[in-house]
This record gives C-alpha cells, structure tokens and sequence, in this order.
C-alpha cells in the first residue's frame, strides 16, 4: 500500500480524466483501444515517476503540514536511493507504453511535462516564489494534450486550447487549497499567493481565472467537434463556478467558501472531461 500511496492515486486518476477528454475529442470516433490504453498506461506511469520523486523532494516540508505529514517520505521511509530506483522503473514503463503504443510527439509534451513538475516545479519555484502555482500549472494541463496528440499525432489550436482550459482550472483550484491550507503552507514556509499577497487578492485572481476558464472552455466549442451537451455544460458549469468565485468576496466564513470552491472545481473538470468525451 504505501509503494502505492507514493505514486499519488488521486492525483493519476485525476489527470487519467481530464486525458480521456482529450484523446475522445482528437479520435473522433476513430477510437483505438490499443492507443487510448498505452495513452491511458503511459501517462500514469511518467505521473507516478514524478510524484514519487516530489515526495522525495518534499519529505522536509512534508512533515510540517497537517496534511502530508503521514506521508511515507515525511517518516523518513523513503530513502534517495529507492525514490531513484523505483521512479526510474516507472518512468521506463511510462515512456515504453508511450512510445510503443502512441507516438514520438506525445512522448515528448509527456516528458516535458514531467520535466516541469519535478524540476522546475517541486526542486525550484515550489520554495522559492508565489509563481511556483504558475509552473505546477503547466505541468498539470499536459495530459489532456497528450490524450489528444496519442490520438491525432499533431499539436494544433485544439491541444492549444486543451491545455488553456486546464491550465485556467488550475489556478483557482490551487488557491482554494492555499486558502483552506494555509496555515499548513506557513509552517512549511512556502510562498502561497493567499500569505504573501493576501486573500483579498487571491480571490481576484480566482475569479479572473474562472472567467478566463469559462472563455477557453467554450472556445473548444468553435475550434473541435464537439456535442452540443459540452456546449451545454460547459455553459451552466461556468456560470455556476463564477457565482460560487463571486460569492467569495462577500461570505463570511472564507475556509468553507474556499473547501466549496475546491469540491466545485473537481466536479467541473471531471463533468466537462465527460462531455469532450461524449463528443
């Protein structure tokens, strides 16, 4: 069990989803399960090969926080050597699968996207700048492009707007976690937006990237084939997450507006990632 909590399940079958989406949209009836399935196993493993590596990287701070402190890494059961070991297997499955099964180009946006989380993200911005959301962000809007390139081996306006869509979602779904986490993040020391800026200020930002989340969105509906029942989602989902985000600036009680913002958010991404794959 704890070799598998290493790997975050939640957060692979989170981004399994949102790859769904994509590659439904890219196949376009064409569907292969022998693609889809190595998209499907490829993006798992490279996911779990960096999340294994960030709990290694983050096993310091980890224990500071409430919520990671139970962690494998943060009890110091995890040692340099067999985070490298055992995120080297996965990593070689991941690019096996993806290799074999998808193509070059995926593959890379794949690798890049791993570079990213690990690198960029967990070894340097996560500690050092309120812009550490931005680049974990990006990382976190590859896999519906990967979902989509595993089917099209192309990267166009719609993975472009693929990635917008997710990389807008991002952001107000971190900060709802920065909020209601906050005192876990001051402990630790790391430089959220809502302690170095203020929640007044984030919750701005939330609510510009809502909007910016409901524009890319419904672009995806001028720029793919899609159903008229992602229009229809994508429509009402918006509308209501940007109640919810404008609501923040007059509730009383900000933790439990920023747990509402957080679940909303989940469900919105999970229940448009149904709709681009019902196109």
């Amino acid at each position: 069990m704890k070799l598998v909590s290493l790997t975050k399940p939640g957060i692979i079958f989170g981004n399994i989803v949102t790859l769904c989406g994509g590659y439904f949209i890219g196949a376009k009836g064409n569907f292969s399960a022998y693609t889809f399935s190595a998209s499907l196993l490829g993006m798992a493993f490279v996911i779990a090969c960096g999340c294994v590596l960030n709990n290694y990287i983050d096993r310091d701070i980890d224990c500071l926080m409430q919520r990671t402190k139970k962690r494998p890494s943060a009890c110091g059961l995890l040692s340099l050597q067999f985070a490298l070991s055992y995120a080297f297997i996965l990593g070689v499955l991941g690019i096996f699968f993806l290799y074999v099964g998808t193509n070059l180009l995926t593959l890379v946006i794949a690798l890049i996207g791993l570079f990213t989380y690990v690198v960029a993200y967990s070894l340097w911005f996560k500690r050092r700048s309120i812009f550490g959301t931005i680049i974990g962000a990006i990382s976190g809007a590859v896999p519906p492009v990967i979902g989509y390139t595993a089917a099209t081996n192309r990267f166009d306006v719609i993975a472009i707007t693929l990635f917008l869509i997710l990389f807008c979602w991002q952001m107000p779904h971190f900060f709802a976690i920065a909020i209601y986490r906050m005192s876990d993040y001051a402990a630790a020391k790391i430089p959220i937006l809502p302690i170095k800026k203020g929640i007044a200020y984030t919750k701005i930002n939330m609510l510009i990237f809502v909007m910016l989340y409901i524009i890319a969105t419904l672009a995806l509906t001028v720029v793919a084939p899609v159903h008229l029942l992602y229009l229809v989602a994508a429509v009402l989902l918006g509308i209501a997450w940007l109640y919810l985000s404008l609501q923040g600036f007059v509730v009383r009680d900000t933790l439990i507006w920023s747990r509402k913002m957080f679940i909303f958010s989940i469900v919105s991404i999970t229940l448009l990632s149904i709709m681009m794959a019902v196109s």
